[in-house]
């Protein structure tokens, strides 16, 4: 399976982005699908994933409530809604697959990772 991240950008506080990630290679339905993040100086971080029905979510404490991921498995896309985006938001942000219906905040379980795309979050 091969991600294809994007979406990214500056934005000022308080605003939104929609990071994408296309997938091309292996059936699609078949993967659970996370977005994750990494800020300069620190760990790559979970931020939240989807089943790959799409039936279970699950998000970071830090982004619940403001983010939402979704998928359309007829574009082979899943996606990341954020919304009252704050300076600590910025970071790059990695789309990843796993091979797997059921998802993990796990990042070690994830199979595939995109190249990533930045969000920079001004104040």
């Amino acid at each position: 399976v091969q991600l294809q991240a994007s979406g990214g950008g500056l934005v000022k506080a308080g605003g939104s982005l929609r990071l994408s990630c296309a997938a091309s290679g292996r059936t699609w339905g078949s993967y659970a699908m996370g977005w994750f993040r990494q800020a300069p100086g620190k760990e790559r971080e979970f931020v939240a994933a989807i089943s790959w029905s799409g039936g279970s979510t699950y998000y970071a404490d830090s982004v619940k409530g403001r983010f939402t991921i979704s998928r359309d498995n007829a574009k082979n896309t899943v996606y990341l809604q954020m919304n009252f985006l704050k300076p600590e938001d910025t970071a790059v942000y990695y789309c990843a697959a796993r091979s797997s219906r059921f998802t993990t905040t796990s990042a070690d379980e994830y199979d595939y990772w995109g190249q990533g795309t930045k969000v920079t979050v001004s104040s």
